[in-house]
C-alpha cells in the first residue's frame, strides 16, 4: 500500500510540472472584445494569411431576352369586308412597296359599299339640280321660301351621305367607278411579308380580328428590330432610355449594339421581372425574330469591394470578416454583404479600400474568440 501511494504522488507532481511547462511555453492570446492579439512567435500566426482590400470595376449585368419586330414598323393586316379569297399575290419573304396589292377578296360585303357611293352620288346630284332649281323659281316669285329651305337641307343631307360613302371607299383604296365586288386587300408600308396566313378559297370575315385567329399579313420593315429583355428590381439603377448596351446570340459570336428605348413601369406579378425594350439596328438582317438573347448593361464605371467568400462568416444572421491590423494583432468586424460573384463577396458597408482582410485562419479565430467570450 505505501508503495502504490507512493508512486501515485510521483506521477502527480510529474503531470503538474508537464502542464507548468506546457502553459510557459506556449503563451495564449490576448482578448479584448472582438479584438485577438497573437504574441510574437507564436505558432497560430503561420496558417493566417491576409490580402489588402482593393476597389474593382462592377461587371456588366446580363439580362435575358428575346427579339421581336419593331412594333413602331409593323402592321398586323385583316381584311375589313368579308369574303371569299380569290386571289394570292405576293409571297412569305417578299418585299413589297406601300400600297401593294396583297391579295383579291370577292366580298359582297363590299359590293354593298360600292352600291351605297353610287347612290349617294346620284342622291347628291339629284338634291343639287332640284335646289338650283327651287333657287331660279323662289326668285321670280314662282317658288314658296319653304319649298327652297326644304330642298337646301335635302341637298345638305344628300352631300353629307356623299362625302361620307366616298370617304369610306377611299380609306379602304377603291373607286366608286363600278360595283364589282371585288376588294384589293393593300399593304399602308412598306417592308417585307414575314407571316402570311391566308389560303384561295379561304372565307374571311372582319370579326376575326377579335379572336384568336392570325392576321392574314405581317408586314414589318426587319432593318429595326426590338430587344424584349427580363431585368430584376435590382437592375433598374442601370437602366435608363438611351443607356447603350451589347446584345449577344448563341447563333453568332459577333456582338450587336443596341440602345434601350424604354422601361416598364410595373413589376410582372408573377415572375417579378421588369419588361425593358432596346431598339437595335439589323440592316445586315443577321437577327431574326423570336430569337433568344443575352445584353450586357454596363455598369457605368462603378466599382466596389470584393472580398474572398471564405473570408465571411455568418453568426447570428449577420456577417464578419476579421480584421488584419499587422503585428499580430487581428479586429472581428460587421459587414454588410451584396452580390455574390463567383467565388467572391461584395461588400457593401464595414470596410474601407485598403485595409487588409483575413482569407486564411477565419474559423481559427473565431473559435479563439469564442471560448474567451463563453468565459467571460
Amino acid at each position: 500500500m505505501r508503495t502504490i501511494l507512493a508512486i501515485t504522488t510521483l506521477l502527480m507532481l510529474l503531470a503538474g510540472c508537464s502542464k507548468h511547462a506546457e502553459d510557459t511555453g506556449s503563451p495564449q492570446p490576448k482578448v479584448e472584445g472582438d479584438s485577438i492579439t497573437f504574441p510574437a512567435g507564436s505558432s497560430e500566426l503561420g496558417s493566417i494569411n491576409s490580402m489588402t482590400i482593393t476597389l474593382q470595376p462592377v461587371p456588366a449585368t446580363h439580362l435575358n431576352g428575346r427579339i421581336t419586330w419593331d412594333e413602331d414598323r409593323t402592321v398586323r393586316i385583316y381584311t375589313p369586308f368579308a369574303g371569299r379569297v380569290e386571289r394570292i399575290l405576293v409571297h412569305l419573304g417578299e418585299k413589297i412597296r406601300k400600297g401593294q396589292a396583297l391579295a383579291v377578296i370577292a366580298s359582297p360585303d363590299f359590293g354593298q359599299a360600292q352600291a351605297d357611293a353610287r347612290r349617294a352620288e346620284s342622291d347628291f346630284s339629284l338634291s343639287e339640280k332640284n335646289l338650283a332649281r327651287l333657287r331660279e323659281l323662289e326668285q321670280h316669285g314662282v317658288a314658296a321660301r319653304k319649298e327652297l329651305q326644304a330642298a337646301e337641307a335635302d341637298y345638305g343631307r344628300a352631300r353629307a351621305e356623299f362625302d361620307r360613302a366616298r370617304k369610306r371607299l377611299a380609306l379602304y383604296g377603291a373607286t366608286r367607278d363600278n360595283v364589282d365586288q371585288s376588294y384589293t386587300l393593300s399593304s399602308p408600308i412598306a417592308g417585307v411579308v414575314v407571316e402570311k396566313n391566308i389560303n384561295p378559297g379561304q372565307e374571311l370575315r372582319p370579326d376575326q380580328m377579335i379572336s384568336s385567329v392570325p392576321p392574314q399579313f405581317v408586314i414589318t420593315d426587319p432593318a429595326t428590330l426590338w430587344a424584349q429583355l427580363d431585368a430584376s428590381e435590382n437592375d433598374l439603377p442601370l437602366l435608363r432610355p438611351g443607356k447603350p448596351i451589347v446584345i449577344h446570340t448563341p447563333a453568332y459570336h459577333d456582338d450587336f449594339p443596341a440602345k434601350v428605348a424604354a422601361v416598364s413601369d410595373f413589376l410582372d406579378p408573377i415572375t417579378r421581372t421588369i419588361k425593358v425594350r432596346a431598339s437595335l439596328d439589323n440592316t445586315h438582317r443577321s437577327l431574326k425574330g423570336e430569337m433568344y438573347i443575352t445584353a450586357d448593361v454596363d455598369a457605368d464605371g462603378e466599382s466596389e469591394l470584393l472580398v474572398p467568400a471564405k473570408a465571411v462568416l455568418f453568426q447570428g444572421g449577420e456577417h464578419f470578416v476579421f480584421i488584419d491590423n499587422g503585428g499580430g494583432k487581428y479586429m472581428r468586424r460587421h459587414v454588410k454583404t451584396g452580390d455574390v460573384r463567383q467565388d467572391r463577396v461584395e461588400i457593401l458597408e464595414g470596410l474601407r479600400e485598403g485595409e487588409k482582410v483575413v482569407t486564411e485562419g477565419s474559423l481559427m479565430l473565431q473559435q479563439t474568440l469564442r471560448p474567451a467570450r463563453v468565459q467571460k
